[in-house]
C-alpha cells in the first residue's frame, strides 16, 4: 500500500490543530520524528507557542531488552510545565509504549493541566490504552510492516513503509 505524501498529512494535522493552538500552548516533540513533525506544523501555522523536546530512551519499558539507542538526545523543556496544556507530538503511533514513556517523563517536569497527542500516522496495533487526539492518517497496518518518518539533510520529510 502506498502512503500519502507526508506534506498532505502534515497539512491535515495542522488544520486540526489550528483551532486549539493558543498563545499559551506548549508543543513538545518526541525525538526525533515528533520534533520534526512539530516543527513542520509550526511552519504552517506560525504562532508563539512554547517549544520542548523529549528523548524517552531511559523511560521505555523495553530499555533493558533493547539497550540504549545510539542517538540519545537531551530532553529540553525550558518553561514551567505545571498547570499548562501540552500538545505532545510523535510521528507514528503504534503500540503506545513511546507515548507512555513520554507522559512519564513529562510528569518529572511537573503536572500539566492536560496532555493531548498529535501524530502523523496512527497505524493501529495498540498494546496500551493510548489514543491520538489529532492525526494526519488513521489506518491499520499489519504488525510485520513498519513505517518510518525520515528527514533529509535539506529538511525534507519522507515516509518509508515496508516489511520489518
Amino acid at each position: 500500500m502506498m502512503l500519502p505524501e507526508p506534506n498532505a498529512l502534515i497539512d491535515a494535522l495542522a488544520a486540526q490543530l489550528a483551532p486549539v493552538m493558543g498563545t499559551d500552548c506548549a508543543l513538545i516533540g518526541i525525538h526525533t520524528g515528533g520534533v520534526w513533525l512539530r516543527d513542520a506544523v509550526i511552519q504552517r501555522l506560525g504562532g508563539k507557542c512554547l517549544l520542548g523536546e523529549l528523548d524517552v530512551s531511559f523511560y521505555r519499558d523495553d530499555f533493558a531488552q533493547a539497550g540504549l539507542h545510539a542517538e540519545v538526545q537531551p530532553s529540553r523543556i525550558p518553561f514551567e510545565i505545571e498547570g499548562r496544556s501540552v500538545i505532545l507530538f510523535d510521528d507514528v503511533l503504534y503500540t503506545g509504549r513511546t507515548v507512555r514513556a513520554a507522559i512519564n517523563l513529562l510528569f518529572d517536569y511537573g503536572r500539566p493541566a492536560s496532555i493531548r497527542l498529535a501524530v502523523l500516522i496512527d497505524r493501529g496495533g495498540r498494546e496500551l490504552p493510548v489514543c491520538a487526539d489529532f492525526t494526519g492518517l488513521r489506518q491499520d497496518f499489519p504488525a510485520h510492516e513498519h513505517i518510518d518518518l525520515l528527514r533529509s539533510e535539506a529538511g525534507e520529510l519522507s515516509l518509508v513503509h515496508g516489511p520489518w
